[in-house]
């Protein structure tokens, strides 16, 4: 009787545990599938006829391995046993695809803003660039070269292997929680606080006589500037608080976000923190960092700026005289949210 007692538990367990399972790749086909909703809404929001670069291309190479992600996790949900090429298939393997994304995802942050801040520094400083067909074909081996690279260190290092290895499928399925993308958030909020300390003042004044109209269709905001001001815009002191406003003024909710995930340190899974928004919050700050470092080599009235997907910087760089432009007769600086 005891005995019997005994199996009729171990049944139980085994069952609940199974239902545990499910529940838990429910949630995570619906974490990415939210995660892929969103990199939709970024994608459909962002400019169009954007300056091609690294980081737009990755972005496309993010989405569609989320997507694949997704799909692999919605087969063997639905199959939950199968054979495919001699390999079968179980719902534990769920569990096994996450945690290598995870481990990918998590070591992609620091090769992928370093050769960004390559591209930005070789199409900004080179004076004859590529052919546009050149450099897509140059991005896309590059990008496939990370790829390969990143999952081949995660699959042949030995604590990594080790720790999937030891995987128990009836356990709780464990999540990498990545340190890069802590580090780039607390050095670009850190940069973004002394840049705003050190212009403050500034920033305070503009800001002060910001005024919010329509033009040409786009709300812009503008604000007066004195007509002395040089407007090659070569002074990095006159160009940082323009820089703080125009990139404050698309990312603050998100900046304010990084803000509460450091000082909280929450713990986020690898295979969320790497997204698109996140991608074209670097991009927008490299953008902005290249032009304050080489600002004495730019002429913004004459050269063709690179398009950001959500900041039109060569707005905040050019000054406008409009004369008819609601009776204001001095020049004015316009930048576009």
């Amino acid at each position: 009787m005891s005995a019997l007692n005994s199996e009729n538990c171990s049944f139980q367990y085994q069952l609940h545990q199974t239902h545990q399972l499910l529940d838990g790749n429910c949630l995570l086909f619906l974490i990415i599938l939210g995660k892929i909703l969103l990199n939709i809404l970024t994608l459909g929001m962002k400019r169009k006829n954007t300056h091609q670069n690294f980081l737009e291309y990755f972005c496309i190479s993010l989405a569609f391995t989320d997507l694949l992600l997704l799909v692999n996790i919605s087969i063997i949900s639905y199959f939950r046993d199968f054979v495919l090429l001699g390999i079968r298939f179980t719902k534990y393997h769920i569990c096994l695809f996450i945690q290598i994304i995870s481990f990918t995802y998590g070591f992609l942050h620091y090769p992928v803003f370093l050769i960004a801040c390559i591209d930005y520094y070789l199409n900004f400083s080179t004076a004859t660039k590529l052919p546009l067909k050149c450099q897509k074909v140059c991005y896309f081996f590059t990008i496939i070269l990370i790829w390969i690279s990143v999952l081949t260190y995660v699959l042949g290092d030995p604590a990594i292997y080790q720790s999937l290895k030891a995987q128990n499928v009836y356990s709780q399925c464990p999540f990498y929680i990545g340190a890069q993308s802590y580090w780039l958030s607390f050095s670009m909020v850190t940069i973004l606080f002394i840049g705003f300390i050190t212009s403050w003042s500034e920033v305070i004044t503009l800001v002060q006589a910001v005024r919010i109209t329509s033009y040409m269709n786009e709300t812009i905001l503008y604000f007066p500037f004195s007509s002395h001001s040089s407007y090659t815009m070569n002074s990095k002191k006159i160009l940082l608080p323009k820089l703080i406003i125009c990139f404050l003024g698309t990312w603050l909710p998100f900046v304010l976000l990084q803000v509460i995930i450091l000082l909280l340190k929450v713990q986020i899974p690898a295979y969320i923190e790497m997204n698109i928004p996140w991608l074209y919050f670097v991009n927008s700050f490299l953008i902005a960092t290249i032009f304050w470092f080489n600002c004495h080599k730019f002429n913004f009235r004459d050269m063709a700026l690179p398009v950001d997907p959500f900041v039109n910087w060569k707005c905040c760089f050019i000054p406008l005289i409009l004369c008819n432009f609601e009776q204001i007769e001095k020049p004015i600086s316009v930048i576009i949210c």
